[in-house]
């Protein structure tokens, strides 16, 4: 049915949002079946305040309704996570409204396109390879945020969400209720927010065994310690010191290299003179996990997760060798990255378009389709070319 107008007490959107004017907004969202024609029911984990999702004109969006003032400061929280290129929601406006029971919020966000909830990871058979993935990238969300000062006080698979990445996983933070922001994070904090990650994680999938969703031997108590203990592991190649002599400062490079193939970026070199004479402390400081997610826009202007760009960037560094080669002379890599998107890239994505579903995107689809070559390259034991993968591909597309 139509929708009437009805102006909240206050709302601020972000430029280049809707107005979201048209909404029931003297209704509690809970009312809003039925007064909205704007909704649409998405794939969501549980919460525990209302949520709706809209679109406009294709553009979806979550409204979660909160105590008043609690959406303002989320929304505050996730404009300084997106200055920080955290993984998380993007913020697009709050609400003040008094649907006849008091003053409340209403927090408004972004829909995470092409992502899953932690549930269908379990409830949708073709998705069961990524569960292993599931740990990993909860792991290395929590050590990115705490990297950047974040302390999440309420990590859990029901407040993340998952998008495929080159047959892995990328996880988002979707829920900054109790999150906070500090110019560094004590270690005690960090051990705080890893407990309660531990406790959520064990209630999220106890949720599952109750619900005959998961077997009931399935190892609940083991996989919070597990994702506990990947955090660690990859906290401690993150953080750890080196020592090199003066002579040794390729090692500075091989540091840096190591961290780049882990997604991060590096900010900071310091080198330090240490007691031990003449050896110097080596010690690095990373910012964002996104160092080939930055390194192929700015080749090419394609926004992907990070190890599909760093798939795609593989790609274009062994394109920039055969050319070279081919030319017998050094190919910029600029340059390969030109003939890669115009020769490569779209002409497949063009083709598999057909296959596009709303929860794979054009870059993972890219992405299946490489793995797809490689695997039949490997049966033939020889490289069978784009053109016979692709069309076997599209013969036998991924579930």
């Amino acid at each position: 049915m139509e929708t009437h107008p009805e102006t909240p007490l206050s709302l601020a959107v972000r430029a280049g949002q809707p107005d979201f004017l048209d909404l029931p907004w003297r209704h509690p969202l809970e009312e809003w079946q039925h007064r909205c024609s704007r909704l649409e029911e998405l794939p969501r984990g549980l919460s525990r305040h209302p949520v709706v999702f809209l679109n406009y004109d294709g553009m979806l969006y979550a409204l979660k309704e909160l105590p008043a003032d609690l959406a303002e400061k989320e929304y505050d929280l996730l404009l300084k996570m997106e200055e920080l290129k955290l993984p998380a929601v993007k913020a697009a406006g709050h609400a003040r409204t008094s649907p006849g029971q008091g003053e409340l919020s209403v927090l408004i966000t972004r829909y995470l396109d092409n992502s899953l909830p932690y549930s269908s990871l379990f409830t949708q058979p073709n998705l069961a390879r990524y569960r292993e993935h599931l740990l990993d990238a909860l792991a290395g969300l929590l050590v990115q945020l705490h990297l950047s000062g974040v302390y999440w006080g309420d990590c859990s698979l029901y407040n993340t969400l998952f998008r495929r990445d080159a047959g892995a996983l990328q996880a988002y933070l979707v829920d900054a209720e109790t999150a906070e922001i500090h110019p560094g994070l004590s270690s005690t904090l960090r051990a705080h927010d890893l407990e309660i990650m531990e406790e959520n994680v064990v209630g999220g999938l106890s949720d599952l065994v109750a619900a005959a969703i998961l077997n009931e031997d399935y190892p609940v108590e083991d996989t919070g310690s597990s994702i506990h203990d990947r955090y660690w592991r990859l906290w401690d190649e993150i953080t750890r010191e080196a020592y090199i002599h003066p002579q040794e400062r390729y090692r500075i490079r091989e540091r840096i290299n190591a961290l780049n193939a882990l997604g991060f970026s590096v900010a900071e070199i310091e080198l330090n003179a240490t007691e031990k004479g003449d050896l110097l402390r080596l010690n690095v400081v990373v910012t964002d996990r996104n160092f080939h997610r930055h390194q192929l826009h700015n080749l090419t202007g394609v926004y992907a997760e990070e190890m599909q760009a760093r798939q795609m960037v593989n790609e274009i560094k062994e394109l920039k060798a055969t050319l070279s080669t081919a030319r017998k002379s050094s190919v910029p890599l600029s340059v390969a990255a030109y003939h890669w998107q115009n020769h490569y890239y779209l002409p497949i994505i063009e083709k598999l378009v057909p296959l596009l579903k709303n929860s794979a995107s054009e870059t993972e689809l890219y992405c299946q389709f490489l793995e797809h070559k490689w695997f039949l390259s490997e049966r033939a034991q020889r490289d069978v070319g784009r053109e016979i993968a692709l069309k076997d591909f599209l013969s036998n597309p991924p579930a």
